[in-house]
């Protein structure tokens, strides 16, 4: 019992310290990539071409001192950082980065399997993570209430409205994947540890877009992938839908009356929810840990050698370095250019889509939808 919960921690640091790792080196990375497309330098004081910069912002923060409001509802006003990071670290608790070969030997014969490189296997997996990112807003709206702030109340009123409006498009891009994920056979003899499992699950999702590049979701679920992506940037409060800590127009939003780490955390919850929509991104639309090269002959066996996790992670950094590429790029919509965006445009487009789908599905028209 003691050496089993030992293993389970063992993995969750395994997970958490490169996430964190990750976050702290992705504000490293969005300084220098933003500042490159300015023509700046970006940070090049601490360390060896500024390397060291997120290690001396963090502990900078650390010493700095969090001012609590006189008038603020000082517990909510502690516990709302949290809400906002805590849900963000937890989801990952699904989050497959692989396969591996397992080996069990039976009465002298030894059988390889593979099986998810994932902390919790779960079938509802995807449903668990749509549940607790959902929650994410919730930080957002203590931390302006409690502040007893107009600028900081009006930033998360902002920020519940975008949420809304945007969790309703990723929703039903999503509902086009598992409809094309939900015709997938699983097969118990090369996929033993998905047997059981439903198109809900994260690893059914990937497996049903083998086939090499051309069967990933992102060609014909393009429409639900673009919306979801855009969605995933209105959903982490990214520029240029920042409405919600538009400094131009309300101060810093609704963290304005925050200081020291208590700041810190909201910043971190924003980095880390960016990691975690382009993981979502690779897994869901791009194959996921698959190889783009599965069913090319030449290519395949060239790049056989690279680990699924690799392509995993490359395909988020691609992720990652668009929402540095939007903000850098982008000026920030209006308040109701947004909500117009989201509801009049986003959910009629996945709707007429997810029908489209619908019909490809029950015809069987090959070639665009063959994998579904």
């Amino acid at each position: 019992m003691f050496l089993d919960l030992l293993w389970i921690v063992v993995k969750i640091l395994l997970i958490v310290l490169p996430l964190m790792f990750s976050v702290a080196y992705l504000t490293y990375a969005e300084r220098k990539i933003i500042g490159y497309m300015q023509v700046r330098c970006g940070p090049n004081r601490v360390g060896p071409y500024g390397l060291l910069q997120p290690i001396a912002d963090a502990v900078k923060l650390l010493f700095k001192e969090i001012i609590i409001p006189s008038s603020s509802n000082k517990f909510l006003f502690v516990i709302a950082p949290i809400l906002a990071i805590a849900p963000a670290l937890a989801a990952w608790a699904v989050i497959p980065f692989g396969e591996i070969d397992v080996s069990t030997t039976v009465a002298g014969k030894t059988t390889t399997t593979q099986e998810l490189l994932v902390l919790a296997d779960i079938d509802a997996s995807l449903l668990y993570i749509l549940a607790l990112t959902s929650i994410g807003v919730y930080g957002v709206i203590v931390a302006g209430w409690a502040s007893n702030s107009k600028y900081a109340f009006l930033g998360s009123m902002r920020s519940a409205a975008q949420i809304v409006s945007y969790e309703i498009a990723m929703g039903f891009a999503l509902v086009g994947v598992l409809m094309a994920a939900s015709v997938y056979q699983i097969d118990p003899v090369t996929d033993p540890a998905l047997v059981g499992k439903s198109a809900i699950n994260l690893g059914v999702i990937v497996k049903s877009q083998s086939g090499g590049f051309w069967h990933w979701y992102w060609l014909p679920l393009m429409p639900l992938f673009i919306v979801y992506l855009v969605s995933g940037v209105a959903e982490t409060n990214r520029a240029p839908f920042d409405v919600a800590e538009g400094e131009s127009e309300i101060v810093a939003g609704f963290h304005v009356e925050y200081s020291g780490m208590a700041f810190a955390v909201f910043f971190l919850a924003e980095y880390a929810v960016i990691i975690l929509i382009s993981m979502l991104c690779a897994l869901l639309f791009c194959g996921g840990w698959l190889s783009p090269f599965e069913g090319i002959p030449h290519l395949e066996e060239w790049f056989a050698w690279v680990p699924g996790l690799v392509w995993l992670i490359m395909k988020t950094m691609f992720f990652m370095f668009c929402f540095l590429w939007f903000r850098a790029t982008f000026p920030r919509y209006r308040y109701d250019q947004i909500m117009r965006l989201g509801w009049k445009v986003f959910i009629p487009v996945t709707i007429v889509w997810i029908v489209v789908l619908a019909a490809a599905i029950a015809y069987e028209l090959p070639p665009w939808f063959d994998q579904v």
